[in-house]
């Protein structure tokens, strides 16, 4: 039997510029297609990219439009809209929690002219450049919490489930190039040891702005989608049997510490490798993170385009897909599985998405849950009929009164089981919908068949109420 609950993502990235100068009318056209086409291949996550490089694809007091929105850092978009309000009703008309993503210390790529960030303009001090980019200084508690306001910013506005951040903290290593973080380390060092001192900034980081999310609203899911390598075993005994970069040692990200101490609410490791990979082995790594990262909700981060490249070792003939999933659904930590990327899965590479959608997704999943948030579930729905309407038979309810927001329901879960089957709301093939509508159209038959319809509902952390049951025939 599949999970019934189950995290299922997808990335949807801005930073590569693929909607760069694009018009309004033609940008929310491929969004729709997108996300119709994620909503059938059971993606139930979209993590969507506002901030790459201290900008904004949503109307900010504090920070410019994205040139990979307009093409031009600071330039409104025209017609003027909202990208992210955009996103997130039509992720919520599907059904679907939709997470800001943004990127905490880039601050400018290559391929940004100039910065219109009035950040940047009151205090070029704060940043440095490395490999071609500019980057907020880690080492300044001053950035630390502007970006964690900028964070709760968004939170506030908008009603997001998520915020979620990548794997850029200090920038990847460039070969012959030091890290120019002296300044800051002459103020804040104090003399320990430079590797140590930038762990602790990323750390007080990581621990501040989930407290600003939560603050700002305690429902609110914080995540990270780290590289998929924590340290190797070279390094350290308890390290994962790899030889690449690591988070810990040049990324100067302890992720594990983290999630021991709560600070973030997900994971999701980038294991973007093939199984067989010989520095960084896709099944090595699964079961080293589901080992090691048992004490928050644990998402597998899945490359499509690299899954599809690889043959099963066990399968010829086969990509990768099929093991990679099996594999992930026997370790016992693991919940999900998110993708990279959202384009490629649409594109279908080698039926990847296909298998998605007749087989390990072929039945709606709910969110796992994060009961160190809130564990209360809501109160069940009241006045459950079925009865016929304008629009056809429909099945209706009332939603449950609520004091508190998180006790509040947001979605409703309906079953459907045939006369005779056993009630078993465990079983996901039993669920026909979940949705944020308080009524159902029915598939009316001629009223001859028998059934019995359950709803639950649904608060913003999935937790699920009692049942409500009404028999109907069809």
């Amino acid at each position: 039997m599949q999970p019934k609950r189950e995290f299922r993502g997808a990335w949807i990235q801005c930073v590569n510029g693929q909607w760069q100068g694009m018009p309004k009318e033609q940008m929310q056209q491929t969004l729709t297609y997108q996300l119709n086409e994620l909503q059938k291949a059971g993606i139930n996550v979209i993590l969507f990219q506002v901030r790459a490089e201290g900008d904004a694809l949503y109307p900010s007091r504090y920070e410019p439009w994205s040139r990979f929105l307009t093409g031009q850092q600071g330039l409104a978009p025209s017609p003027y809209w909202d990208p992210l309000q955009w996103m997130i009703d039509e992720c919520h008309k599907r059904g679907m929690e939709l997470h800001a993503w943004i990127n905490p210390f880039r601050a400018k790529t290559q391929g940004t002219p100039s910065l219109s960030s009035p950040y940047y303009r009151q205090h070029p001090d704060r940043f440095f450049q490395y490999g071609g980019l500019w980057l907020f200084d880690p080492g300044l508690p001053e950035n630390r919490r502007y970006i964690c306001f900028i964070a709760a910013d968004i939170v506030r506005n908008y009603d997001v489930d998520g915020l979620h951040i990548d794997d850029y903290f200090y920038p990847y290593p460039v070969a012959g190039q030091s890290i120019p973080d002296d300044n800051s380390y002459i103020l804040y060092g104090k003399g320990r040891d430079r590797g140590d001192w930038r762990r602790d900034n990323v750390n007080a980081f990581i621990r501040a702005l989930s407290d600003s999310i939560h603050k700002a609203k305690p429902w609110v899911k914080f995540g990270v989608s780290p590289f998929g390598i924590y340290r190797n075993k070279r390094s350290d005994p308890k390290g994962s049997d790899t030889s690449g970069l690591q988070n810990y040692d040049d990324l100067y990200a302890d992720v594990l510490l983290w999630v021991r101490e709560g600070w973030v609410d997900y994971c999701i490791p980038q294991i973007y490798w093939e199984i067989g990979n010989k520095a960084a082995d896709y099944a090595t790594l699964a079961r080293w993170w589901n080992d090691n990262a048992p004490q928050r909700t644990l998402i597998i981060g899945q490359d499509v385009e690299r899954t599809v490249k690889f043959e099963d070792t066990k399968r010829p003939g086969s990509h990768q897909i099929y093991q990679k999933y099996n594999l992930q659904r026997s370790l016992p930590n693991v919940q999900g599985s998110c993708q990279w990327y959202a384009k490629a899965l649409v594109d279908n590479p080698q039926n990847y998405t296909t298998a998605l959608r007749s087989s390990y997704h072929r039945y709606p999943a709910l969110q796992p849950l994060m009961p160190w948030i809130d564990k209360k579930a809501p109160s069940k729905v009241k006045s459950l009929k079925a009865q016929w309407t304008a629009t056809g038979y429909m099945l209706s309810w009332t939603a449950p009164k609520a004091s508190k927001p998180l006790d509040k329901a947001c979605q409703y879960v309906v079953y459907r089981f045939a006369k005779g089957e056993k009630t078993d709301l465990e079983d996901p093939s039993h669920i026909v919908a979940i949705t944020r509508e308080t009524q159902l159209l029915l598939p009316w038959a001629g009223g001859k068949a028998q059934y019995t319809y359950v709803v639950t509902a649904l608060d913003r952390l999935s937790n699920e109420s009692k049942p409500a049951r009404r028999s109907v025939k069809l």
